[in-house]
């Protein structure tokens, strides 16, 4: 029997074998020189092929690989692959080797009052920062987290988990309710909204040594008439994007001078409803505006809205009425309609492969392409959640990487190439689950009691943020948690 170059591996014969074209775009880990086909035997998994590819490269210290075959990861044997595929033994098998991915390590928490409902990064790979240049020069170790809380309050935090400003409370101009997202504009400038109705916009300002730093309001926008529980911003355009319990979108301009009026109706001096309260706890001394329009077309809360990644003036929303939407904001009106079967809860796009992916209330995710020519509504669907997905991020260093968190207390880490075919359609598994250290060591949580997770963000520099119900904001290692295949 010819085993080919499969000597590097046990073989067990009589054994099915298969010849395999290894090929990587990793320059500093593909083969010495271009390499045959080899035979194997099929009953090979990553593990024996990533021996295989460690003895050919001769490494001293073995490198654990990945394996892709026709896009997607290989996690059965090459048999199960083949014969799951109706793929013929015959078949030279083209099979690309990536580093495998590394655990997203817990690194560190910061420990809040309240339930922690939003959180961002303000870092040089991060869009504030991205957008502010070289005029920003934040280095490393000098990264901020932004957290709001259902206290009311805003922080900002640096990497040592201090506190380097707290938000105004509701007497001296801030948020009179909890707040459900928040934003870095730029490095001095913030943006939140919440229950109370309202998008706040702050001046942030920190000392010359960066030990301290204040947030004072800037502008208040009214407009929606309950919870504003998304928002997004575009700073180059100064424009900013908001989803609301009220069934709307707002678009809204963040340069004081561009903003309409304030619907007069909706603020807090004329709001009957609790009058007397609104009016000892509101500052009327900070500038008030409203929407440069609303975009009403959803029949249920609007859950998460954000920019198109490469357009912005087009935009996406998803609601609790299972509709997922696409949006002109220059003529603010509706171009797309997407019907699910369920509500949608988060949103988030990848990019470079021109897909939205939306959480639902059924505990998985599902991926969206929103051009007009796509013939189905979903492209693929990512289980393995067991309560609702309630906030999505995208992996800033990889094109098919992205980050959960729910209900159920955990963040999962999904490759979109890790897959396999079922009955409806193309079904991902995630990577790596992340859960609460506040509760590490006890008894997993029925559906995440006392440690949801409400909101998450991943930046390249800092790792992947996340806070919720445990009152603790936490970070996660992000960087090589998903493989690239660029060389990037």
């Amino acid at each position: 029997m010819n085993t080919g170059n499969a000597s590097h591996t046990d073989v067990i014969a009589p054994q099915t074998q298969v010849r395999v074209q290894l090929s990587t775009r990793q320059a500093d880990i593909s083969l010495p020189e271009p390499t045959g086909p080899i035979l194997v035997n099929t009953n090979l998994r990553r593990y024996a092929l990533s021996t295989l590819v460690n003895a050919l490269l001769e490494n001293d210290k073995p490198i654990p690989f990945e394996f892709l075959i026709n896009g997607t990861f290989l996690r059965t044997s090459i048999d199960e692959y083949l014969t799951a595929n109706g793929i013929s033994a015959e078949t030279t098998l083209a099979v690309e080797y990536v580093r495998a991915i590394i655990p997203p390590l817990y690194l560190s928490s910061f420990e809040h009052d309240d339930w922690v409902s939003a959180v961002d990064v303000l870092s040089s790979a991060s869009p504030a920062g991205q957008w502010a240049g070289r005029s920003a020069s934040i280095v490393s170790g000098q990264e901020r987290i932004l957290s709001g809380s259902y206290d009311g309050l805003l922080r900002v935090w640096n990497m040592s988990s201090e506190v380097l400003a707290t938000s105004p409370s509701a007497t001296s101009g801030g948020h009179t309710s909890s707040i459900k997202a928040v934003k870095f504009i730029s490095p001095t400038q913030i943006t939140s909204s919440g229950l109370d109705r309202t998008i706040r916009i702050w001046k942030y300002n920190e000392d010359t040594e960066g030990f301290t730093a204040s947030l004072s309001p800037q502008l208040e926008l009214y407009g929606h008439k309950a919870s504003v529980d998304s928002i997004a911003v575009h700073h180059p355009s100064s424009r900013l994007l908001s989803a609301s319990a009220d069934h709307s979108i707002g678009i809204w301009s963040i340069k004081k001078s561009d903003a309409p009026v304030a619907p007069a109706s909706l603020l807090p001096q004329n709001n009957s409803r609790n009058s007397k309260r609104r009016k000892l706890t509101t500052s009327t001394s900070t500038p008030q505006r409203g929407p440069l329009a609303l975009l009403k077309s959803h029949s249920a809360p609007v859950s998460s809205t954000i920019f198109a990644p490469n357009d912005p003036t087009v935009a996406y929303s998803a609601s609790w009425d299972h509709t997922f939407r696409t949006w002109d904001l220059p003529t603010a009106s509706l171009v797309d309609t997407r019907t699910t079967s369920h509500a949608l809860l988060s949103l988030a796009a990848l990019p470079d492969l021109s897909l939205l992916a939306v959480g639902t209330s059924a505990r998985h995710i599902t991926l969206i392409d929103p051009r007009t020519s796509a013939t189905t509504i979903s492209a693929m669907t990512l289980r393995g959640h067991t309560n609702a997905v309630v906030t999505l991020a995208r992996d800033p260093d990889s094109s098919y990487g992205l980050v959960s968190g729910s209900h159920d207390g955990t963040c999962r880490i999904w490759d979109v190439r890790s897959s396999r075919s079922e009955n409806d359609g193309p079904v991902g598994e995630s990577m790596y689950t992340i859960t609460r250290e506040s509760v590490k060591g006890e008894a997993r949580r029925v559906g995440g009691e006392g440690i949801k997770v409400f909101g998450l963000c991943w930046d390249a520099d800092v790792g992947i943020v996340s806070g919720g119900e445990d009152k603790r904001v936490q970070i996660n290692r992000g960087k090589g948690v998903v493989g690239k295949v660029d060389g990037g």
